[in-house]
């Protein structure tokens, strides 16, 4: 029998080149103070994951793609929010918060969706864009405190649809390719 091959997938919020690009300043500026060692996000990954569905086949897809046609959700406003971390003891991740309350409702129609298909409903969902992720902090009490008082722009959008993704990890980085996009009424 042949063995099927698995596609890491998600589903995600796009975000947008004005947003992009300040969030590319941020990165400069802190890449500036050398806080950490690590990777910064590439400006064509920065993206808002509303459901991480792991390695799934091909049949899989489909039912995702066709349960993820019938959510009916209108158009809603974001802004960028503040910057921070998932754990001062262990800090590994870098985000940026992408602040709107319909965020959280798609994102649970979204899980609706897929819990009949058999994924875990997420417990922990935070509305964040990962900016960076960290090998090793430098001074952690000197970059928290940074990075808490790093101010940007006032950067708001409209979302006019979600994406259903695939992502390879390569050496060089992953790379994101949309397998389906759903607009927005």
């Amino acid at each position: 029998m042949e063995e099927k091959k698995l596609i890491r997938c998600f589903i995600c919020l796009e975000i947008s080149r004005e947003a992009i690009n300040e969030i590319e300043e941020l990165q400069k500026i802190i890449k500036k103070k050398n806080l950490f060692y690590g990777k910064f996000t590439e400006p064509e990954n920065l993206h808002l994951t509303l459901k991480f569905l792991g390695e799934i086949g091909e049949n899989k897809i489909k039912e995702i793609k066709k349960e993820l046609s019938e959510i009916k959700f209108s158009e809603f406003d974001v802004s960028l929010g503040e910057l921070g971390f998932f754990s001062f003891k262990f800090p590994r991740i870098l985000w940026i918060k992408l602040n709107g309350k319909e965020i959280w409702k798609l994102q649970e129609e979204i899980d609706k969706k897929m819990e009949k298909l058999g994924f875990i409903r997420e417990e922990r969902f935070m509305s964040h864009i990962t900016i960076a992720r960290l090998k090793k902090a430098i001074d952690k009490k000197i970059m928290f405190d940074y990075v808490k008082n790093l101010k940007h722009r006032e950067i708001k959008f409209e979302v006019k649809e979600f994406c259903f993704k695939k992502s390879e990890l390569l050496a060089e980085g992953p790379v994101y390719d949309n397998i389906s996009e759903y607009k927005l009424e």
